[in-house]
């Protein structure tokens, strides 16, 4: 898969993702794309160690499930960094 694809590919796996998850993510559309390229990287590494499935092929439907898992991964993670971050500040 070409550098274009795996960006478009990360940028809508990071909004369905970030529809999936309760609660507000904040960040434009570059947040959305590094959370979405970044989680199709965890993903792909999940697929393929945990599944023996990766992220090659634009137009495989196992691509889009691990970068979308792999998103939602990213955005659990960010959120429980900035959760707590936000609670050490108040105090």
């Amino acid at each position: 898969m070409g550098f274009i694809a795996y960006l478009v590919l990360g940028l809508i796996a990071a909004v369905i993702a970030k529809m999936i998850l309760p609660g507000r993510q904040g960040g434009g559309w570059i947040a959305t794309l590094v959370v979405g390229v970044l989680g199709a990287i965890v993903g792909g590494w999940i697929g393929t160690t945990l599944f023996g499935v990766s992220v090659d092929s634009f137009f495989e439907i196992s691509s889009w499930l691990c970068a979308i898992g792999g998103s939602i991964i990213v955005l659990i993670i960010w959120g429980l960094i900035t959760r707590r971050k936000g609670v050490a500040e108040r105090r």
